[in-house]
């Protein structure tokens, strides 16, 4: 195997290594709860939809206000209780995303998408797996309003991790959608793709759900045949990421090629092609003669492309 290239030191995953104690055994305590909502060292991050409301600090923002602060910015739609931090609760108030949009205007406040908050590093890093989790129980709420089973509007309960429905008396739980998100690797070369999505110059790993019945180590192989056609032998986990885009849980892997002849599905991607590894080096570094870049540091993207280019993907 050629050299090492050196990529300087390793950036922070985002959206793991979480500080909350979720405190699961609190979530029907309603006389504690309240007590928490009323302790002044409590904190809430407010989320409008796909926009994250912090209060300005200098080129960035804090997203965690008091109770009282946070429900001065708008109608709250769901409250969620997302646990302790040293003790002190933190939650999570839903409002109308119309509502995050208007303050925006706002001199004081910052509002973002969280996907800009954390490539930007607008609030200090650990509070990004909180804001993950807000974010996917509070979209989970939204799409989940009506019972599926009779569609009679159901309530949350347990603190936002449970909604019932009055009706056929239905219990049901917070959705996590499992994806696979695989480097496909042919010797010392590496298999990259073009969504019609990104934008120009843009070149990540191949990824999609996984469907029901599923393997992680199949739906790898089924991805990688119907995007691009290669056919794929042993499979690696790396390492998995939240990815409250809406609510998913990405799972990082590398996959042996045992074809290399590519044929894209034009419905799936733009582009894709093989690439060595001094290429895609220079391409984590953003020092690509052409402009071609991977996906930021914050994404299990990244990570996966890295380990493989640094020599610690899996030896196929």
């Amino acid at each position: 195997m050629p050299a090492c290239p050196d990529l300087g030191p390793k950036p922070r995953l985002g959206y793991i290594d979480s500080l909350i104690d979720r405190a699961a055994e609190r979530r029907n305590d309603h006389v504690g709860l309240a007590a928490l909502m009323a302790d002044p060292h409590s904190g809430v991050y407010v989320i409008g939809g796909d926009l994250i409301v912090t209060r300005r600090c200098g080129e960035g923002g804090d997203p965690l206000f008091t109770p009282a602060q946070a429900r001065a910015l708008g109608d709250v739609r769901e409250t969620v209780f997302l646990g302790l931090v040293d003790g002190a609760g933190r939650f999570g108030f839903g409002i109308d995303q119309a509502r995050a949009e208007a303050l925006e205007s706002r001199e004081d406040l910052l509002v973002r998408d969280l996907r800009s908050i954390a490539v930007q590093g607008l609030v200090a890093h650990d509070h990004l797996a909180t804001l993950a989790e807000a974010k996917a129980l509070l979209a989970w709420h939204a799409r989940h309003r009506f019972c599926p089973t009779c569609g009679t509007p159901s309530r949350p309960v347990q603190a936002g991790w449970r909604r019932d429905c009055p009706q056929c008396r239905a219990e049901h739980f917070p959705r996590t959608d499992p994806a696979v998100i695989m480097l496909t690797i042919g010797g010392d070369r590496c298999l990259l793709g073009r969504s019609h999505r990104f934008v120009q110059n843009f070149w990540s790993c191949l990824a999609g759900f996984v469907e029901p019945g599923e393997s992680i180590e199949a739906a790898v192989r089924r991805e990688t045949v119907e995007e691009v056609g290669v056919a794929c032998g042993r499979v690696a986990y790396f390492a998995s990421q939240p990815w409250p885009f809406p609510m998913s849980l990405m799972i990082g892997c590398h996959a042996e090629a045992c074809t290399t002849e590519i044929t894209i599905d034009p419905l799936e991607l733009q582009e894709a092609r093989w690439f060595d590894r001094d290429e895609v080096a220079l391409m984590l570094t953003r020092r690509h003669p052409d402009g071609l870049v991977t996906p930021p540091s914050t994404s299990l993207a990244h990570h996966i492309i890295r380990a493989w280019v640094e020599g610690e993907a899996a030896p196929f």
